[in-house]
């Protein structure tokens, strides 16, 4: 996976940086795999805005995708590698051997026409998955599992990993994208390497009509209001606006706002990193 600088014909490609689509095999999404939805727009049942900043994009039909992997022992076959509108990764289809069809991750290093497994019984090799308890530490992982069989929960968009560091007990050691530290239930699944199109981070949109395809209106910002619309607004001229905080006052930038009392925390070793 690459970038590509595209020659400023025009005003919005001056800084446009995109993807290059070069591992994508598939023009099209396996049928029944994919749903209809409805966007809001950001209204609700009256037709009311109650989400600013939300409406417009392009039509788009959801992949359904298996975060699950329980087909234990059963091999499939990569089929292809597809572009998904709805994440920042690639998506993999598969052909299980009994029939059976779905999409997974792709992860970085999967080739069209690759054999890979789940289950307590597969290699730790790239694309499959395995609980944490018999996956080599230091090996690295994503789309893990936070409670057995709930499905995949964390390192999850392109370009992310985290790394299976030590085993305690019944609990497994897991160094996050973010720095952040925690135990795992060994019993949880996780696939083996990274998530692919790790070059996503580097793309430009190059223009705010691109923002507007996916469905991102302009957003006003908070310095730019009155002191009626937003704390941070007036001044004289062009005032900095105070300490940054939200459009209901609640403080940014340094605020924590996590929960002292969420049961989770106990799991948590080392906070991620500010």
């Amino acid at each position: 996976m690459a970038v590509r600088k595209l020659r400023p014909t025009t005003p919005g490609q001056r800084h446009k940086i995109i993807g290059t689509f070069d591992t994508i095999t598939a023009s099209a999404p396996e049928k029944s795999l994919v749903r209809g939805g409805v966007n809001s727009g950001g209204r609700n049942h009256d037709g009311k805005m109650t989400i600013r900043n939300v409406g417009g994009g392009h039509k788009q039909k959801y992949r359904v995708i298996d975060f699950k992997r329980t087909k234990d022992g059963v091999p499939a076959t990569v089929k292809e590698i597809e572009y998904d509108p709805n994440r920042s990764a690639r998506i993999a289809l598969l052909y299980y051997a009994d029939g059976a069809k779905t999409y997974i991750l792709a992860p970085n290093g999967l080739q069209v026409g690759q054999v890979i497994v789940s289950g307590a019984d597969a290699a730790p090799e790239v694309g499959n998955s395995l609980p944490l308890q018999n996956i080599p530490l230091g090996t690295i992982i994503h789309s893990i599992e936070l409670r057995p069989g709930q499905g995949a929960a964390m390192v999850r968009s392109a370009g992310t990993f985290a790394q299976l560091t030590s085993r305690e007990d019944k609990y497994a050691i897991v160094k996050l994208p973010s720095g952040e530290v925690r135990k795992v239930l060994s019993t949880c699944k996780a696939t083996i390497g990274s998530v692919g199109n790790s070059d996503h981070a580097l793309e430009r949109s190059g223009k705010a009509g691109r923002s507007r395809w996916l469905g991102r209106r302009p957003r006003v910002r908070g310095v730019a209001m009155n002191p009626v619309d937003h704390p941070m607004g007036g001044g004289e001229g062009r005032a900095s606006g105070g300490h940054p905080r939200s459009r209901k006052g609640l403080l940014a930038k340094g605020f924590k706002t996590r929960s002292k009392k969420k049961a989770s925390s106990q799991y948590i070793i080392e906070r991620k990193k500010k």
